[in-house]
């Protein structure tokens, strides 16, 4: 299976201020005052421990940037990593920005860094909200939402995305305390944005019935917020097969083929179980909306062959809408969803992390592969009109 890609930027002075006093570690200035107070620098230290408790850190393919800004920690774990860049002289603000301007280049699944408030704000300036980001807990003042709570807790959520278990996909802010204005007593916070975080999920409270996942409740909570996406789309969209889906076709205001693909475009429907010389020859670029087999966890390639690789690689992963309750993604038991579109190289190159929408402004980060990592592989002849929901 391909390995999932992480990137790692480690901020080498985070949390040198701490210890001494100085309310923060923000500019050259305040660093070398810590060091030669005898401030010491926690971000390296603290990516060890969360790495440490990430179990799975060696089926992850790495890229980072030189030295202390990750190489030297993923080194000292022997976790193999392709250096993408090297930091001009010092590490600084402007080396964080750089590294993730290009780990964003290189469609990394996640952005792990070390820091603090100042590193998250770098960060939500180079990457805004393209790509999900989990801190590291090292620097000094931390009001920003975006950390987890521990090291350790950070590798337990980077374990859970690999191994398949249910992680949320939210917005939190990015907040930050004017340090000068600290030192002179006064707590000046502001807010600079938001960023794209991964948390555990579990069921959300507004799904449950007696903790369990209401998924009439829950198709109903995709549905709205599939709609509410779709109100904004000005080009097609192309709705695939199963039951969810077809709850969103008639909330859309039309009867759909429960197993084929109908089109839609703007309040009118425009074809109905179209083919795939259809769709090759009549759009250009599109949404489409996909549901998953229940317990084999196919997106693309069982009962939706209409979706050639051709007219795949022509609209682009990121217009794939993934819908399916949370249930749905437990009957999986850990295992990805799957893609086989018979062309092995886009297999691959779709193979990573996905947004799948279960809820009404409720998103997971899941796994999205060219193989099934559990040889008990359900049967693939099982009856579509059941299991694709």
């Amino acid at each position: 299976m391909q390995p999932l890609c992480f990137g790692l930027i480690v901020n080498p002075m985070a949390g040198v201020g701490g210890s001494v006093a100085l309310k923060g570690s923000d500019g050259e200035v305040i660093q070398r005052e810590a060091v030669a107070r005898g401030g010491s620098p926690r971000g390296s230290d603290r990516t060890r421990r969360a790495l440490g408790a990430f179990a799975s850190a060696g089926d992850v393919r790495w890229l980072t940037w030189d030295g202390a800004m990750g190489e030297r920690v993923l080194a000292s774990l022997e976790l193999p990593c392709t250096v993408l860049g090297a930091p001009g002289g010092t590490p600084a603000a402007a080396d964080t920005r750089a590294a993730a301007r290009a780990l964003l280049r290189e469609g990394v699944d996640l952005l792990v860094f070390a820091g603090g408030d100042g590193t998250a704000r770098d960060i939500l300036e180079a990457v805004n909200q393209k790509l999900p980001v989990l801190g590291i807990p090292a620097g000094v003042k931390m009001h920003s939402g975006v950390f987890a709570t521990t090291p350790e807790r950070a590798g337990e959520l980077m374990e859970r995305l690999v191994r398949g278990g249910l992680v949320s996909l939210v917005q939190r802010e990015v907040r930050d305390l004017d340090e000068a204005a600290i030192r002179a007593g006064q707590i000046r916070p502001h807010l600079y944005g938001e960023l794209t975080v991964p948390e555990p999920g579990g069921f959300l409270q507004h799904t449950k019935e007696r903790g369990v996942e209401s998924e009439p409740l829950a198709v109903n909570e995709i549905v709205a917020e599939v709609i509410e996406r779709l109100s904004e789309e000005s080009g097609p969209v192309v709705l695939g097969p199963g039951s969810t889906v077809g709850e969103i076709k008639r909330a859309l205001g039309f009867e759909g083929s429960l197993l084929g693909f109908d089109v839609w475009r703007q309040g009118s429907v425009i074809a109905k179980d179209v083919d795939a010389r259809w769709l090759d020859q009549n759009v250009e670029s599109a949404r489409v909306v996909l549901s998953f087999t229940r317990g084999q966890g196919f997106l693309i390639g069982r009962g939706n062959q209409q979706l050639s690789p051709g007219f795949l690689r022509r609209i682009g992963r990121e217009s794939i809408l993934a819908v399916g309750t949370r249930t749905k993604l437990k009957s999986l038991d850990g295992r990805p969803l799957l893609i086989d579109t018979d062309d092995p190289q886009l297999d691959r190159e779709w193979s990573g992390l996905l947004e799948v929408v279960t809820g009404f402004e409720d998103v997971l980060l899941y796994r999205l592969s060219d193989r099934e990592n559990d040889a008990d592989m359900p049967d693939a002849a099982t009856d579509l009109e059941d299991d694709r929901e």
